[in-house]
């Protein structure tokens, strides 16, 4: 039988800018200074009925949220326009991106309808940008998801809105909820009835709790990249060495 031949990796390779690489360091994972203040969580749910399961499940996890000490902001997307029929100058867009920007932390919750997230949720993630200007509104910053199913358990919702939590550079936490037949698990009051469906919200809440206090302070330097450094840095040169005009 062949060995399989493998190269030395003893040398960097050419390819590496030596000005921008840098190796990740256990130190730098500890912050100089812990952040005091509970943890800000935006939650967002993707329905407008009167009664509406997400938003009851919302509002379950929002009341866990606070009993964990963090400060819980939730965005009711009534009146929200659709993504370019208004400017992002519109009252809602800007209650919104405001949100978004003093949270640490998310969740989204969406019915599922028609096998995936509602047009209501992806309404109002596609309204938070990935930039403005220098600052990226939800890079770095935790993420749990959730779904209500009218019938048998799925998870396709979740599994979409992990697609978009990623896509947005967010830290979205392993567990999940996913609550099948949601019409049952609820009392008339709004309040979610006691069921392994409830265990689990608290179970998803207290890691997402967990995920901010972890990674909060210490952000920008998860979300630090080669890539972006470079760029940043040939920019820089591009300005810095440009001719007077």
């Amino acid at each position: 039988m062949r060995k399989a031949y493998v190269s030395k990796v003893t040398d960097t390779s050419s390819n590496l800018d030596a000005t921008c690489f840098k190796i990740p360091e256990q130190q730098s994972l500890a912050p100089t200074q812990f952040s005091t203040h509970p943890p800000r969580i935006l939650m967002l749910y993707g329905s407008l009925r009167e009664r509406s399961y997400s938003k009851l499940l919302t509002l379950e996890a929002a009341r866990l949220l606070q009993a964990m000490g963090a400060e819980v902001k939730v965005f009711d997307p009534l009146d929200l326009p659709q993504p370019d029929a208004a400017p992002d100058t519109h009252p809602k867009v800007q209650e919104l991106r405001e949100m978004a920007q003093w949270s640490e932390g998310m969740v989204w919750c969406s019915p599922e309808r028609h096998g995936a997230m509602t047009g209501i949720m992806k309404s109002q993630i596609d309204w938070i940008p990935l930039s403005v200007g220098a600052v990226r509104p939800t890079q770095g910053k935790t993420l749990a998801v959730m779904e209500v199913c009218g019938g048998s358990q799925s998870f396709n919702a979740v599994n979409q809105m992990r697609i978009l939590g990623r896509w947005m550079r967010m830290l979205t936490i392993p567990n999940q909820s996913s609550v099948a037949k949601a019409f049952l698990e609820f009392e008339e009051d709004g309040r979610m009835k006691p069921s392994a469906y409830y265990d689990r919200v608290v179970d998803v809440m207290e890691e997402l709790v967990k995920f901010t206090l972890l990674t909060r302070d210490i952000a920008p330097y998860l979300v630090d990249r080669y890539s972006e450094r470079k760029e940043s840095a040939l920019e820089l040169s591009k300005r810095v060495n440009q001719k007077s005009i």
